[in-house]
């Protein structure tokens, strides 16, 4: 019967901190919670799109359109630059352009997905090819979705909110795998 408490003990110690890394990360107190003084804040912090095409209008087409996902969009006009840039600082999402000088957008997406730092960094191409081998070489390169030319608005919309929400989720899953595993440690 001792046991049962002291296993009790650890397994209520394990979810008392659950929970309160769960509030932290919503920026709600355990007491704040427990009174329910405050809304949990489930709102996601301001997200970043790397936006890669070497066209300027359609760039700035593409930029536009993600005003409605409320979101921070950084320009590249090309795929080295785009490289360059997620070296220094990975986005949430990547949108590129397939047809590019200097480096194709194939390419790009090949190096990201190879890269350990990257391989999950959401990757949507957006082409004015439509031929099945192209489909497939976009696959192939490790895209995680394809839009074709010319882009319909709420299209791109609808697809870059799915795979910012798939991003959130993954990471919180991670983050929530890591801590678990950190408890699990410490418990032994």
């Amino acid at each position: 019967m001792a046991k049962n408490n002291g296993e009790n003990s650890a397994m209520t110690k394990t979810v008392k901190k659950l929970t309160s890394a769960t509030l932290a990360h919503r920026n709600v107190t355990p007491a704040e919670a427990e009174a329910g003084e405050k809304k949990v804040d489930q709102s996601p912090k301001t997200v970043t799109v790397l936006v890669v095409d070497d066209n300027e209008q359609n760039l700035e087409l593409l930029q536009a359109y993600l005003e409605d996902v409320q979101c921070r969009t950084i320009p590249a006009r090309d795929g080295i630059t785009a490289l360059e840039l997620i070296k220094k600082s990975i986005p949430d999402l990547v949108l590129l352009d397939v047809m590019m000088p200097k480096m194709s957008g194939f390419e790009v997406c090949r190096r990201i997905k190879n890269n350990p730092a990257t391989a999950s960094l959401p990757v949507i191409m957006v082409t004015a090819l439509n031929e099945l081998g192209d489909i497939e070489r976009a696959i192939e390169s490790g895209t995680d979705d394809f839009l074709s030319k010319p882009i319909n608005k709420w299209e791109l919309v609808t697809r870059v909110k799915t795979m910012l929400k798939l991003k959130h989720l993954s990471d919180e899953l991670e983050r929530t795998l890591a801590y678990l595993s950190e408890v699990e440690k410490q418990a032994r």
